[in-house]
């Protein structure tokens, strides 16, 4: 999670710096909780680059069963994948909290990645992450035979994204327990009963909005 963020902070931050290059408006868009960056199936005529907030990339089956595939964070850089293959978008993206952004149009991204060898290797690298990634999600939810497991697979994803290596294991939680459901692959009922169960047995404590991982050690030891 971390080093994939860090790729794509480094190539945000080779458009950020070369923006004179970009013909568009390079502004930064403040958007509102719950906006609709772009769907799912539609189009890619462009990434969005997160600057600060959170969004989630939610695909739904054609029963409408929702399922959150990522949570992603400043410095990531949505729609990569679809605007270089030319294809629609695979998720719906929408912001969890107030969220600032900026837009990529693809004709200007093609002619910048042509004119920068260094922001090429970036998203090259970015999408190699973006697609081992994928595999490790898929890998959690079809291997991990417990709930318990795929939610403790979470919590130390998100706390070691959120942390520097050695320091405590400390994030905000900014997704509701039905949230999580969706992207544990079980129910908001689950979830809610197995972090009560997680802080019983001092594995993490919970206040307010703020998770600690007291037993990094504890929460492995429950992963399938």
């Amino acid at each position: 999670m971390g080093r994939a963020r860090t790729v794509c902070c480094g190539l945000s931050a080779i458009l950020l710096l070369q923006r004179r290059d970009i013909q568009g408006n390079w502004l930064p868009i403040h958007v509102a909780k719950g906006t609709t960056l772009f769907r799912e199936y539609e189009p890619c005529d462009g990434a969005v680059v997160v600057c600060t907030g959170l969004v989630k990339l939610v695909c739904t089956s054609k029963s409408g069963k929702c399922m959150i595939l990522k949570i992603a964070q400043p410095g990531d850089v949505l729609g990569l994948s679809a605007m270089i293959s030319g294809t629609c978008h695979e998720a719906t993206a929408e912001t969890i909290e107030p969220t600032q952004i900026k837009r990529i149009r693809k004709a200007e991204f093609v002619e910048f990645l042509a004119m920068h060898g260094e922001a090429s290797l970036h998203a090259s690298q970015a999408l190699s992450l973006e697609s081992h990634r994928a595999f490790l999600d898929i890998r959690r939810l079809a291997l991990s035979g417990s709930a318990a497991g795929r939610l403790a697979s979470l919590l130390l994803d998100w706390g070691r994204g959120a942390c520097r290596p050695g320091s405590e294991m400390h994030f905000a939680m900014k997704l509701t327990h039905e949230e999580i459901a969706a992207l544990a692959g079980t129910t908001r009922e689950t979830i809610t009963r197995t972090l009560r169960r997680f802080q019983n047995e001092d594995l993490i404590r919970i206040a307010g909005n703020s998770i600690w991982i007291l037993s990094p050690g504890g929460l492995e030891s429950i992963l399938d």
